[in-house]
């Protein structure tokens, strides 16, 4: 891997919290939007325009380069988890606010870890299981269930860690040998498709030119969010950027306190800032991890 110079790591943080900012954007105007349109009319915005946008800038410029691949059917499956992901995010995000769903959600680098590991059958320390299991506490901090109380939505923001844990999986995977542009093509319109077959059958008018506005947003931020993403991880390791991850939740109460009027009281703040720090020192230790393996002598 290409050594980063510190101007090009500063960059690389700097635009990884951009596009926090962007995926906070997105949720706000996503949940905004759950109250007037439908679910699929939603999510074909949210590709369609992802789709479009990525085939007219980087189809001129790559040309049959963009879509060439071995691994097509990688392609459409990281499509299809991405899109679940969304579907998950768009129905959490009308039973619950901006702010706590966002911390929930960003328990995935810490589920990754795991299933990582898992996978390799690599062993787990005892203080990445500690910040897992403090990670899940400042869940269960914010949503308190109380017996026959536990709300069925909660189902949907696990959904969107198990789809998004998937997705981030099958990313590294593939970033190895893929074009980050192809990829983005891919996602999109694996998106924009299966979104465009629904459409017809769950149509209906929009008459408010703020909706029409708030689906076109929705499709503009996640496009500019995943882009300038993909410049981040250009300019400065994953490792280092992790962190930075967690400004999201800072974001995205913003949001909802800006849009909805919304402030998470003292317990789920509590909660809220669990999840930022173990997610945050998890992101740390793969860090220290890494250089302590790529600084040990090989036999």
């Amino acid at each position: 891997m290409a050594d980063h110079t510190p101007a090009q790591v500063l960059r690389g943080i700097g635009l990884a919290i951009v596009a926090m900012a962007c995926f906070a954007t997105l949720d706000t105007t996503t949940k905004w939007v759950s109250l007037s349109a439908p679910l699929m009319v939603a999510m074909f915005f949210r590709y369609g325009f992802q789709a479009v946008a990525t085939t007219l800038i980087e189809l001129p410029r790559q040309g049959r380069a963009l879509v060439q691949t071995q691994h097509l059917g990688l392609h459409l499956l990281r499509g299809g988890l991405l899109l679940t992901t969304s579907v998950f995010a768009y129905l959490s995000l009308k039973h619950m606010p901006v702010g706590e769903f966002t911390a929930i959600v960003l328990l995935t680098p810490l589920v990754v870890t795991l299933l990582a590991a898992r996978m390799l059958h690599e062993k787990v320390s005892r203080l990445r299981l500690l910040l897992v299991a403090g990670g899940f506490l400042g869940t269960l901090i914010i949503v308190r269930p109380e017996g026959s109380d536990v709300n069925w939505a909660l189902l949907f923001p696990i959904g969107v860690v198990l789809a998004n844990a998937g997705f981030q999986l099958l990313t590294s995977r593939m970033t190895r040998t893929e074009d980050p542009m192809t990829m983005q093509f891919y996602t999109g319109w694996t998106g924009a498709v299966v979104a465009a077959v629904a459409l017809p059958f769950v149509w209906v008018p929009i008459a408010s030119h703020a909706v029409w506005g708030g689906l076109a947003l929705m499709g503009f931020l996640g496009s500019l969010g995943h882009f300038i993403f993909i410049q981040a991880f250009k300019r400065a390791p994953a490792a280092v950027l992790m962190p930075y991850m967690y400004a999201q939740i800072a974001f995205a109460m913003l949001g909802g306190w800006i849009i909805f009027s919304h402030m998470p009281d003292q317990w789920t703040l509590a909660g809220m800032a669990l999840i930022a720090v173990c997610g945050a020192a998890g992101a740390w230790l793969t860090a220290h991890e890494s250089r302590a393996a790529a600084e040990t002598p090989e036999h």
